[in-house]
């Protein structure tokens, strides 16, 4: 399509904005006091529609303004489209107080399956005129190429031109079915659980190293696992089964905990399973969907996370997303 050029547009918009209240309201005292401005300031604006058109638009006195054939006959031409102008951006302005539209969010799968899915349900319910599209992947999507406003990630994150808003460290949950801890026995001690049956995340041949943490103690647990899956999605189906005993991300964990399908064991321990982040492609002017929805996650992931991570405020580093 060929660019529009100002020329070719003709007198200026906020002129004909301007001689229309004039026309409107019969006096240029009257339409100065309605859009806050100088008379002088309105009377320079129908000289400079009238010298772009070389035509006289109104009659002017010192008592009275009287508007001309050809003003009128302009004033009916163009007051309409002023009018839907003028509606449009109101309606602009509005969307940017009340969320209303279509979110799309990206995040991976084991969050967006649990933790996410009740968030999107919860924001859905409170903001009515929002339309939430999720993306569930690995991979690291390109935000503003693929139209993306949110995404949730995890990790260490790169420099680049992206904004990113750290939730939290994510706890890591030491979790196992009714049924398995019923065969098997409950552990009482952090000792006991490498003789437990055990679901492994990313082992190592079968072997793996679990960090726990108590407070300001540590320990470290060397352990073994039959069944070992590198998503945490099949890592919970397996534990819910009775397949064992396996450590959850807190996210993930909390619904099957509190429907009682899973139990939270030895709740005093948590590991750490790093920091979750939240990117986005810029801080200026986020519509108010994507600013309510990230302060909707941020309040609601602050029960998964070390104390006041997730009330944090905004932390304006570069995130590794595109």
């Amino acid at each position: 399509m060929a660019a529009i050029s100002r020329a070719a547009v003709g007198p200026a918009l906020d002129d004909l904005f301007a001689l229309a209240r004039v026309i409107e309201l019969g006096s240029f005292a009257a339409a100065a006091r309605e859009l806050g401005v100088p008379t002088s300031t309105l009377s320079r604006a129908v000289q400079r529609l009238e010298a772009s058109m070389s035509v006289r638009l109104l009659h002017r006195t010192t008592r009275s303004v009287r508007v001309t054939e050809e003003g009128a006959e302009l004033h009916q031409r163009v007051a309409p489209a002023l009018l839907v102008l003028r509606d449009a951006v109101r309606d602009v302005e509005a969307s940017e107080s009340v969320p209303r539209g279509r979110l799309r969010v990206t995040a991976p799968a084991d969050i967006a399956a649990t933790f996410i899915a009740d968030v999107i349900g919860d924001f859905t319910r409170t903001h009515p005129e929002v339309d939430v599209e999720l993306l569930i992947t690995q991979r690291l999507v390109d935000l503003v190429a693929e139209g993306v406003d949110l995404a949730v990630r995890a990790g260490v994150l790169r420099d680049s031109s992206l904004i990113s808003r750290r939730l939290g460290a994510v706890h890591a949950w030491l979790c196992a079915s009714p049924d398995y801890l019923a065969r098997r026995g409950v552990p009482r001690t952090l000792a006991a659980v490498p003789e437990h049956e055990l679901v492994l995340f990313r082992p190592n041949r079968g072997r793996a190293r679990w960090v726990l943490h108590s407070g300001s103690r540590k320990a470290t647990l060397d352990v073994r696992g039959r069944i070992a899956c590198d998503d945490f999605t099949f890592v919970r189906a397996a534990l819910v089964a009775g397949a064992g005993l396996g450590l959850l991300p807190a996210p993930s964990a909390a619904r099957d905990i509190a429907e009682g399908k899973l139990v939270h064991v030895l709740g005093a321990h948590a590991g750490d399973l790093g920091a979750l982040h939240l990117v986005y492609p810029s801080s200026r002017h986020l519509p108010a969907k994507v600013t309510a929805f990230r302060d909707f996650l941020v309040e609601r992931f602050a029960t998964y996370c070390e104390p006041g991570a997730g009330a944090a405020g905004a932390r304006s580093n570069h995130a590794s997303q595109r």
